[in-house]
This record gives C-alpha cells, sequence and structure tokens, in this order.
C-alpha cells in the first residue's frame, strides 16, 4: 500500500513538473506577457498559427507575417479583446472571428470585400481598421457594429461612400479612395460623427443635405479632390455649408488661398484595463483638444502619443502590459494651418503628401527604440488579474502531490 502511494506521488510530481511545457504556456515563436494572455507572433514569417496559443488570450498580435487565410481559426478564442492581422497575405477578413472583440487591425494585406458576415456579429467592435487594402465595396449591415467607433477605411478603391455605418461611430477615414458620390441618406444617422476624412478621393460636388445631420462634427478634410467650382448646379450646397458650419474644415472647395490643417486632433479611445474583479472596462473615450503648432517646413507634423521608429514607414508601438492594454495607439498626419474655412484651400507648389489618419497597432522587436519622451506609460496588469489555465493546472497537482505525501507520512 505504501508503495502504491509513493508511486502514485512520484508520477504527480513529475506531471507537475513537464505538464506546463506540454501545455505550451507560450508558443515558442511567439513573446507572452500578462499570464500569457497577451501574446505577440509579429515578424515571425508564419504561415499557419503556432502550436501552443490558450484559448483564454485576451491580446494576439499576428501582424509582418504571411498568413494567405485564417479562416474558423481564431473563433476558439472567445476571451480576445485585440487583433491585429496587419501586413499579410490576407484576401479577406477571417470568417467566424470571436465575437469578444474589442479592436480589430486588419491594414495592409490583400482584402478586396468587405463582406456583411465579416462584421454582421462583431457587437463588441469599438475599432475597425481595414486601410490600405483593396477594397472596392464595403457591405455593412443595418443596425450592427453598435459599439463601433472608430472605421478606417482609407487607402482603398471604394467607389461610393459606405452606406449603413452604424449610428453610434464618432470616427471615419475614407482618404485616399476614388470617392465621387455620397448616396442620399448615407450620413443621415450619424448624428455622433465628429472627424470625417474625405479628402485625396474624386468629388466634384457634395449633394444636397448631404452634411446636414452631422450635428456633432468637430472636423472634415476635403482637399485634393477635383471639386467642379463652376457647376452652378450642385456645387453650391458644400460652398454654402462649409461657410455656415460650427466644425474645422480643411481644404475648403474653390478656395483661392493657401491653406493648412488646423484641425484638432481626433478624439481616441483610452487603453482599457481589468477591474478588481479581474474583468475588462469596456474603452473609454477621451477627447484631446491639444492645438498642433505647425512646423516651418511642407513637411507634415505627427501627432502620437507613441511616435514614429526611425526608418520605417508604418508606426509600430509597444505591446500592453495588462490582459487588456491593447496597442491600440492611433496617429494623425497633418499640416500646418491658417485660421478661417474659407480661407483653407490648396496653396500652390504644396506639398501634395496625403492627410492620413493612421489606426494602428503592432508590438515589433525594437520597440525600444521609440523616444521616452513620446512613449505614453502603460498601466500594469493588477495582481486580480485571471490566472492562465496552466497556472490553475500546476497548483491543482501540487494539492495532490502535497495530499498524498501527507498520506504517506501518516502510514
Amino acid at each position: 500500500m505504501e508503495y502504491q502511494i509513493l508511486n502514485t506521488s512520484t508520477c504527480l510530481l513529475v506531471l507537475l513538473v513537464f505538464i506546463p511545457t506540454g501545455l505550451g504556456i507560450c508558443p515558442s515563436s511567439c513573446k507572452c506577457s500578462g499570464n500569457d494572455r497577451n501574446v505577440d507572433c509579429s515578424s515571425r514569417n508564419l504561415t499557419v498559427l503556432p502550436q501552443g496559443l490558450q484559448d483564454n488570450l485576451t491580446y494576439l498580435n499576428l501582424s509582418f507575417n504571411q498568413f494567405v487565410d485564417l479562416d474558423h481559426q481564431l473563433t476558439r478564442f472567445t476571451n480576445l479583446r485585440t487583433l491585429d492581422i496587419s501586413n499579410n497575405w490576407l484576401k479577406n477578413v477571417p470568417a467566424h472571428l470571436p465575437k469578444s472583440l474589442w479592436e480589430l487591425y486588419a491594414t495592409n494585406n490583400n482584402i478586396k470585400v468587405l463582406q456583411k458576415l465579416d462584421t454582421a456579429y462583431q457587437w463588441n467592435l469599438r475599432v475597425l481598421d481595414v486601410s490600405r487594402n483593396m477594397v472596392e465595396r464595403a457591405v455593412l449591415i443595418n443596425n450592427t457594429l453598435s459599439s463601433l467607433k472608430f472605421l478606417n477605411l482609407s487607402s482603398n478603391k471604394l467607389w461610393t461612400v459606405p452606406t449603413n455605418m452604424p449610428y453610434n461611430i464618432e470616427t471615419v477615414d475614407l482618404s485616399n479612395n476614388f470617392l465621387s458620390q455620397i448616396l442620399p441618406g448615407t450620413l443621415v444617422r450619424l448624428q455622433h460623427l465628429t472627424s470625417l476624412y474625405l479628402h485625396n478621393n474624386k468629388f466634384s460636388y457634395i449633394p444636397d443635405k448631404a452634411f446636414d445631420q452631422l450635428l456633432e462634427l468637430q472636423v472634415i478634410t476635403l482637399y485634393n479632390n477635383p471639386w467642379s467650382c463652376g457647376d452652378s448646379q450642385n456645387i453650391p450646397y458644400v460652398l454654402q455649408w462649409v461657410q455656415g458650419t460650427a466644425a474645422r474644415v480643411v481644404g475648403a472647395p474653390c478656395a483661392q488661398q493657401p491653406w493648412a490643417s488646423t484641425a484638432p486632433a481626433p478624439a481616441w479611445p483610452t487603453a482599457s484595463s481589468p477591474t478588481s474583479n479581474g474583468t475588462a472596462e469596456p474603452t473609454k473615450v477621451t477627447k484631446t483638444h491639444k492645438q498642433l503648432k505647425a512646423k516651418q517646413v511642407p513637411a507634415l507634423v505627427t501627432q502620437s502619443p507613441w511616435g514614429l521608429l526611425p526608418g520605417t514607414e508604418q508606426p509600430r508601438f509597444r505591446s500592453p502590459e495588462g490582459p487588456q492594454e491593447a496597442a491600440a495607439t492611433r496617429t494623425i498626419l497633418l499640416q500646418a494651418s491658417t485660421e478661417g474655412n474659407a480661407s483653407l484651400a490648396p496653396a500652390q507648389g504644396s506639398s501634395t503628401t496625403p492627410m492620413t489618419l493612421s489606426i494602428t497597432s503592432g508590438m515589433p522587436t525594437n520597440y525600444s527604440k521609440v523616444p521616452q519622451s513620446t512613449t505614453a506609460t502603460l498601466r500594469k496588469e493588477e495582481a486580480t488579474a485571471l490566472p492562465s489555465r496552466a497556472g490553475r493546472w500546476r497548483a491543482a497537482l501540487l494539492g495532490l502531490a502535497l495530499l498524498h505525501a501527507l498520506a504517506l507520512a501518516l502510514h
């Protein structure tokens, strides 16, 4: 009997040592933090998901890899809050993404269509970035994406402003497309919209009453569009609207004076943090009213709490340290400005570099090079964070081993 108890205890101790390794707490090709619930697998030349990913992940960075298809492969991560699949070879938004997502970054892929089922069940999604793709059509279903605040579809191939955008949305970036028309009723419900970026498109005029319901609008960009200033039938609406709106207009149509941006930085959501019971709070929105200072050079001014890494075209940012600390820093590139909406017209010989609103994320290996003066301090994970599955297994096996050792001593 004593031999049997001793043998059982020995087996439990062996399991205690080797099970965490067998469970794959953190894949060898990734970096993990926050009880291994924040996983960074970026820049690893991956073509398939690494083995050993826990089901209770809250942050997953798969950017800068070679994924072609991730359909049905991410559904099991039912606690996932932030997913970054940017800079891959994906032809579509992965099917059956978990409904728990708050932030989805799919910039710089080969996505051609944003299908209605891509977002139909994403009730919790706050940030959607599908910029720098080849999207020709974005199909949104009415009364879906009820939590969405930020939509970035810039640098695609859209011809028409997407309809059925969620009524609670606050920032929409449609710049650098081929937009030439706004269908009736497209913007009517967007009464919470504060920032609308329409520069670098193909608009020749804006349809009557298209902007009339944008009561909360604070900034709109209209420069670098081929306005039909001689069209006395269609162009008057936008000219009159520019004169009467309280919003800051960057690049007013048909104005002759030099222009530059005086747009305030858009309101970005702050990173979420766990509450005392270990659950995550919804993303809170804070508004920034800091006035941008124009540099005395034609280059664009970068307003970013993180800063751009030297020698890179895309901003890369530090990883979150808490389970819900998504690397969701946003960057807006603006030019110098002058006062008055009527004077905001493109200057002769001015820089044609596009104004770009970038909603990006990522955790590169060289994030330590970010200047300390522009690096935001992330809140560390609280001690009340949920333990990982491997930790619970380890505790349970340790308890069993101690019980068997006690039984052995009593005999």
